[in-house]
């Protein structure tokens, strides 16, 4: 066994949960530590890019999900959420934020009188197109810490899993 300071902290608990708890299989963890722990990393990393726009990363998230969906750069509330994966209550709260800095404004729907419809403005559009470009290239730093064979392994690995995960389960859940 390699001495305790050579180990990264994953390893350092799993070896004090060896110590502490044979009787438990602890393998798991070096997969799951090691990627909770590179998310902390990551969110950290691409949350300074948010930064320097006056983002928030779901703040980021609202604004690309406005700029994909194309001409003229418009969604409901609801399908925002859905496109970023948050509660309609959080996404209110987003959108205030960014009607109140001029980057999107919110109409009536034409189509429903009840509904609304949120909206990139020009400055809205330009700051996101600024703040993508800048992330990508902040997230090519990041994915160049791997070799290309390695980017494309882990890729590989990843969708793999996270389509069995997302798979649906009996029960409906």
């Amino acid at each position: 066994m390699d001495h305790p300071r050579s180990l990264d902290r994953v390893a350092r608990i799993q070896a004090e949960w060896r110590r502490e708890r044979p009787d438990v299989d602890i393998t798991p963890q070096g997969v799951i530590g090691r990627l909770h722990r590179l998310a902390d990393r990551l969110s950290e990393e691409l949350c300074l890019v948010y930064g320097r726009y006056g983002l928030s990363e779901g703040e980021f998230d609202v604004l690309c999900a406005l700029r994909r969906a194309g001409e003229p750069y418009e969604r409901a509330p609801g399908e925002l959420a859905a496109h970023t994966m948050v509660t309609t209550g959080a996404m209110t709260k987003r959108i205030d934020s960014l009607a109140r800095a001029g980057l999107v404004t919110r109409r009536r729907s034409h189509a429903d009188q009840r509904g609304r419809i949120v909206a990139l403005t020009s400055l809205g559009r330009e700051l996101i197109d600024r703040a993508f470009t800048d992330h990508m290239r902040n997230e090519r730093r990041l994915l160049d810490l791997l070799t290309s064979a390695e980017a494309e392994a882990l890729e590989g690995l990843l969708t793999a899993w996270l389509s069995r995960m997302e798979e649906p389960r009996p029960g409906g859940k």
